[in-house]
């Protein structure tokens, strides 16, 4: 069986960090998805809405590095819960439990706040030679004659 999800989106809000009773770790946040194709009436891109669960060491990154509007990369797994209302109705919840977090944009991109725009890369550029760096040379290699050997018994048959 697989339960693998990877997802990349932006936080609608600050993630929650909360502690359970016996000290772990645990955030809780929500990733606004774009959807992969527009609406027919309207045009616009819709966004899906996730919850997204993460634990221990991922849930104290999360919270100290992500800010609401930032791009986030998440890779888990869906998790159903049931659970029951103040009213005792019961309930079941679509949850993503996050294994890994990883940024989906530069921390320059993220500061617009909420803002769609911006870079979705991974936030990095390379930077920009200061002059042009000429080709390595390259050499044909030492000893003389060649390094590989030729097969006497080739029969053609490959060996797969």
């Amino acid at each position: 069986m697989l339960n693998k999800i990877f997802l990349q989106g932006r936080l609608v809000a600050d993630p929650e960090m909360r502690h359970t009773p016996s000290g772990v770790a645990v955030a809780t946040l929500r990733l606004a998805v774009d959807r992969d194709f527009k609406d027919r009436e309207t045009g616009e891109k819709k966004a899906d809405f996730i919850n997204v669960v993460a634990w221990r060491s991922t849930a104290e990154f999360v919270s100290r590095y992500f800010t609401k509007g930032r791009m986030a990369i998440v890779e888990g797994r869906l998790q159903m819960r049931d659970w029951t209302d103040k009213d005792g109705n019961k309930r079941t919840t679509a949850e993503v439990v996050a294994d890994n977090v990883y940024f989906g944009d530069s921390k320059r991109d993220g500061e617009g706040g909420g803002s769609y725009g911006g870079s979705y890369g991974g936030g990095y550029s390379a930077p920009a030679p200061s002059a042009p760096v000429p080709p390595p040379a390259y050499s044909a290699p030492m000893g003389g004659g060649s390094q590989f050997a030729e097969l006497d018994d080739d029969d053609g048959e490959l060996p797969f």
